[in-house]
C-alpha cells in the first residue's frame, strides 16, 4: 500500500480490481474498499504480522457511531453527547432550540471569573471534538473557545446553552448518500465587524462533495475589514482555499521537513 501525500494516517492501493483505503489512528484501523477480495487478503496479511481483532462491519470508531440504511451512511456521536450531558449534570435539562442566543456578545471580564477554569477548558475541548460531526455548533464553540485563559460566569452559561441545545437531539448527525453527481459546492458567509472586542469579522463556510457535507469552519478573520465587501471577499477566499489543489504546498512542506 502507498501512504497518502495529504494525510500520513491514510494508506491506499489502486489496482484493476478496485481501490482499498486503510486509515490508522494509534492502534485502531478502518478499512474500506471497492475491491472486496483485496480486503480479505489484506486482513489475512495483517494477522500474520500483528495481533489484531477483526470487529467486523464498522459500527463505532473514536466516539463516532456508524449506521447504514438504504439512504446511505449516517454518522453521529450520540453516546458521546449523552456521556457529556451526564458528566455535566445536564441530562435532565430543558432543551433549547439554538446553541447560542442570536447576536450574543461575550466579552473578557463581562462578569465575575468562573471558579473552575480548568473545568471550563476541559468542557470546551470536548465540545471542539464534537464539532467533528456537528457543524451546527461550530460557531458557538468557536466563540466560547476564545476565553480559555480567564473564563467568566457568563462564558460558562454560554457553554450550558450549547449543552441544552445538544440535549434536544443527541443523535443528530450527518448522512452521506449517493446523490447522482460528483459536484463540489462551497457556501460562505460572514458577519462584518461582528466582534465588539476587536471588530474582526467571523467567516463561516461549508463544502459539499457529491452532495455530502465534508468540510466546515467558523473562524475570526485575521485582520479588520473596512467594508462588508472586503469581509465577504476574505470569506470567499478562505472557503476556496479549502477546495483548491494543494499538491505543490504538500511537496514544499515535505521537502523542508526532509532537509
Amino acid at each position: 500500500m502507498q501512504k497518502s501525500k495529504c494525510d500520513h494516517s491514510v494508506f491506499y492501493r489502486q489496482s484493476e480490481a478496485g481501490l482499498i483505503l486503510l486509515v490508522v489512528c494509534v492502534d485502531n484501523i478502518v478499512i474500506t474498499r471497492s475491491d472486496s477480495a483485496g480486503i480479505s487478503s489484506l486482513k489475512t496479511f495483517l494477522q500474520t504480522q500483528f495481533q489484531i481483532k477483526d470487529l467486523g462491519l464498522l459500527k463505532y470508531f473514536l466516539g463516532i457511531e456508524v449506521m447504514r440504511s438504504k439512504k446511505g451512511i449516517f454518522l453521529s456521536q450520540r453516546k458521546y453527547v449523552i456521556d457529556l450531558l451526564i458528566e455535566t449534570g445536564k441530562l435532565g435539562a430543558k432543551p433549547c432550540s439554538a446553541p447560542m442566543t442570536p447576536n450574543l456578545q461575550l466579552l473578557a471580564g463581562d462578569s465575575e471569573l468562573f471558579e473552575d477554569p480548568e473545568r471550563y477548558r476541559r468542557l470546551v475541548g470536548k465540545l471542539i471534538y464534537l464539532t467533528v460531526n456537528h457543524p451546527d455548533i461550530a460557531y458557538a464553540v468557536s466563540v466560547v473557545s476564545q476565553f480559555m485563559s480567564s473564563p467568566t460566569v457568563a462564558h460558562w452559561e454560554a457553554l450550558g446553552q450549547i449543552l441544552c441545545y445538544l440535549k434536544g437531539a443527541p443523535g443528530r448527525g450527518l448522512l452521506y448518500g449517493n446523490h447522482g453527481h460528483l459536484n463540489v459546492e462551497c457556501f460562505s458567509d460572514v458577519d462584518w465587524a461582528g466582534s465588539e472586542v476587536d471588530r474582526r469579522s467571523t467567516t463561516g463556510y461549508c463544502v459539499f462533495v457529491a452532495g455530502n457535507l465534508v468540510s466546515w469552519r467558523s473562524k475570526k478573520q485575521s485582520v479588520v475589514s473596512r467594508s462588508s465587501a472586503e469581509s465577504e471577499y476574505r470569506a470567499m477566499a478562505q472557503s476556496v482555499c479549502e477546495t483548491k489543489h494543494i499538491e505543490i504546498d504538500c511537496y514544499f512542506v515535505r521537502e523542508k521537513i526532509q532537509q
